[in-house]
């Protein structure tokens, strides 16, 4: 019986490419968070890893939508609430569900849930995006999606790429005064630098 990593090589990946995505925007089986830390009495454990099938990338610095991917004999969208999970989780406006065959793609914006027989490709998502941001200008949408810092072997993690992007966005829509809350050891003095580094 097929397993989901066939799924995901002999089929996912070759329909992702037909659409447009390249190696540089798709991001494969990725682990976001180091799971929860629970303490029950003097014991300390963690609950499982989150990871992505798919994370897909507008640019380097811009993750746009997140793929879950099923074995081949289950239905398409049997993945879907765990896409939508880590979208809510990596504020992701587009999540995907497929079995390799059926795609099924739920739309943060509209509030819609669509069976496709492909998938949108990251321009088309793009436009999508910036549409709903109000982003008015080419220079504007440029400034959102241009790149950060590269400091090797250090990219942001993804609750400071969040941040970062929100930052840019209440700025490029004019916002002058801004809170960003953080709590101690989550890297505020990084993501105040990928802020400067992008203006």
């Amino acid at each position: 019986m097929p397993t989901e990593a066939d799924t995901c090589r002999k089929y996912i990946e070759p329909k992702l490419r037909t659409a447009g995505w390249n190696d540089e925007q798709i991001k494969e089986q990725v682990t976001f968070t180091a799971g929860r830390i629970v303490v029950a009495g003097t014991k300390v454990s963690r609950r499982p890893q989150k990871r992505a099938d798919y994370l897909l990338r507008y640019r380097p610095d811009f993750m746009i939508a997140v793929v879950e991917a099923k074995a081949a004999h289950k239905n398409p969208g049997d993945g879907l609430q765990q896409a939508k999970e880590y979208a809510r989780t990596l504020d992701l406006k587009f999540a995907y569900s497929t079995n390799g065959q059926g795609i099924v793609e739920f739309d943060f914006i509209t509030g819609v849930e669509t069976n496709l027989v492909a998938f949108p490709g990251p321009e088309e998502l793009w436009a999508r995006l910036s549409s709903h941001l109000a982003m008015k200008t080419p220079e504007q949408r440029q400034r959102l999606v241009s790149p950060g810092y590269v400091v090797p072997g250090k990219a942001p993690r993804y609750y400071q790429e969040i941040a970062i992007n929100r930052v840019i966005q209440a700025i490029l829509k004019g916002q002058n005064r801004l809170l960003l809350n953080m709590a101690t050891g989550t890297g505020k003095t990084d993501v105040a630098f990928h802020i400067c580094w992008k203006l």
